[in-house]
């Protein structure tokens, strides 16, 4: 009776303590996305500062020097990857496709949140090409027409073009990669019609065109709200595997969690230059 007893007790501190250090995890993880997150908010400032300009979203498919190139491969010298950056250069230099490069397979830590499976780790798509992944996604402003926000394809932005404020626009939000890889690569994409969305680039209330690999999901406009890592319809729009909200970073370099019920206040933080009145919570 007493060993049934001594093992009725520790299975209750058991259920008791297990939830707690699942909680901690989980918190612990979300610091550390938080933080990679934080680290390519500065890397985006630095260039930003030694550039006089924010990086380009992403570069155009013909573009005669840096086709495809994505504004996270411009960031790398200021995130200590100074080889991954000289590699890439030489590679475009010798003018070889960037979807055959080194560095589309090449993970970066940085770019990834490690609350999302697989996020971290090179991954085979349904076409049989192996990429690397981010869970950080440039904000091209309303969706990839609009090309109101900071990043966009051949984007030009300064920090002037800036006139809703620095504080009151997003750069970069939180967004794990497509169900089956195709979108999320880090290093090169394509997107709809090439302007980078939604694979390194995303509107807030991103649209769907109804090509490349997405024609069952509905034209949008999509919300902020809560996704799930099997649905692929999810990819349209900002989300995490965080509970309740997902990580934003505003072009001052602060960083913070949204909830999901600020979803109304989120276009007016996409635009840079659309003088609406922005009041954070």
């Amino acid at each position: 009776v007493e060993l049934l007893v001594v093992i009725a007790l520790v299975g209750i501190i058991v259920g008791i303590l297990l939830p707690a250090v699942q909680s901690v995890r989980s918190a612990a993880r979300r610091t550390e996305c938080m933080n990679n997150l934080r680290q390519v908010t500065v890397a985006v400032l630095n260039f930003q500062s030694a550039n006089r300009r924010f990086p380009v979203g992403i570069y155009a498919d013909d573009d005669p020097q840096f086709p495809s190139m994505t504004w996270l491969v411009q960031v790398l010298p200021f995130i200590e990857h100074d080889k991954i950056w000289q590699n890439a250069r030489h590679a475009y230099q010798i003018g070889s496709s960037p979807f055959d490069h080194v560095g589309l397979r090449t993970p970066v830590s940085t770019y990834s949140c490690p609350a999302t499976p697989g996020a971290d780790q090179p991954q085979w798509t349904h076409e049989n090409k192996v990429v690397a992944l981010t869970c950080y996604l440039g904000v091209n402003g309303t969706n990839y027409k609009t090309k109101d926000g900071i990043f966009y394809v051949e984007s030009d932005t300064r920090p002037a073009d800036v006139t809703d404020g620095l504080s009151n626009t997003f750069l970069i939000g939180e967004r794990p990669p497509s169900n089956d890889y195709w979108y999320g690569w880090w290093y090169a994409g394509f997107g709809q019609a090439a302007s980078g969305s939604p694979d390194m680039l995303l509107g807030i209330r991103e649209v769907n065109d109804g090509a490349n690999y997405a024609e069952t999901c509905p034209p949008g406009p999509y919300q902020f709200a809560p996704g799930r890592l099997d649905e692929h319809c999810d990819l349209f729009h900002f989300w995490s595997v965080h509970f309740a909200g997902a990580n934003f970073a505003l072009a001052d370099g602060s960083v913070r969690l949204f909830a999901y019920d600020a979803n109304a206040l989120l276009p007016v933080l996409a635009t840079r230059a659309g003088a609406e009145i922005a009041i954070l919570p």
